[in-house]
C-alpha cells in the first residue's frame, strides 16, 4: 500500500492506493482504508515501531477479499428482483451455470488459497477479509482470548502471503530437491 497517495474523501471513508499483482500483471487499485480491518492493522506499529503487517500480509488478505467479492460469494441481504419471474422458481439458483467464467475462476483461487492455509486459519482469514468483521467481535464469536485473534490472523496472513508469492520468502540456502549438481530425474 502506497501511504504517500492517501487522501482524505468524504467522512468515514480515506482513500489510499494499493498495489496487487493480480495473474502476473501488477495492478494499482484504490482502496478505502477505513473499511478493512487490515489497514486499521496496517496503521498499527508492533514494539519496534515498524507497521504490525507488513506489506505482503495486507496485500495477502486485500487479494483474498478481492476473490470472494469477484466471485458473488458474499450472502443477499434482500429478495433477488433481478431474477426472471417466467424462468422458473424466483429463488432458484442454477448453481456454477450461472456464474460468469471470471467469478468461477475467482472461487477457484480463493479455494486454493484457503486450503493452502489450512482449516485451521482459514476461518480468522475469512471472518476478517472476506466479511470484515472487526479482531474483537471474532473473539467474542469463537470465544477466543482477548489478543489471540490478531496473532491467529498474523499467522494466517503470513501463510497466505507465501501461498500467494512462493519466490519472495525463499532463501538462497534452501534445498529444493535431493539430488546432486546436475541431477535429472529419470521419466
Amino acid at each position: 500500500m502506497r501511504k504517500e497517495n492517501t487522501k482524505i474523501g468524504e467522512p468515514g471513508r480515506r482513500i489510499g492506493l494499493a498495489d496487487f499483482m493480480v495473474e502476473g500483471m501488477s495492478r494499482t487499485l484504490a482502496v478505502n482504508l477505513d473499511e478493512s480491518p487490515l489497514a486499521s492493522l496496517m496503521r498499527r506499529k508492533n514494539k519496534t515501531g515498524a507497521a504490525y503487517l507488513t506489506i505482503d500480509e495486507f496485500n495477502a488478505g486485500e487479494r483474498l477479499r478481492a476473490d470472494f467479492t469477484k466471485g458473488c460469494l458474499m450472502q443477499r441481504v434482500t429478495a433477488n428482483w433481478g431474477a426472471a419471474v417466467s424462468g422458473g422458481r424466483r429463488g432458484a439458483s442454477d448453481g456454477l451455470a450461472g456464474l460468469t467464467d471470471n467469478a468461477l475462476a475467482a472461487r477457484m483461487r480463493l479455494e486454493k488459497a484457503l486450503a493452502s492455509v489450512g482449516p485451521e486459519l482459514s476461518g480468522v482469514l475469512v471472518d476478517v477479509c472476506c466479511y470484515l468483521k472487526g479482531i474483537e467481535q471474532v473473539e467474542l464469536e469463537r470465544q477466543w482470548p482477548v489478543r489471540s485473534a490478531k496473532l491467529m490472523l498474523k499467522t494466517a496472513l503470513g501463510t497466505l502471503a507465501r501461498h500467494y508469492n512462493p519466490t519472495s520468502q525463499r532463501g538462497k540456502s534452501e534445498m529444493r530437491h535431493w539430488g546432486g549438481d546436475g541431477y535429472r530425474p529419470s521419466i
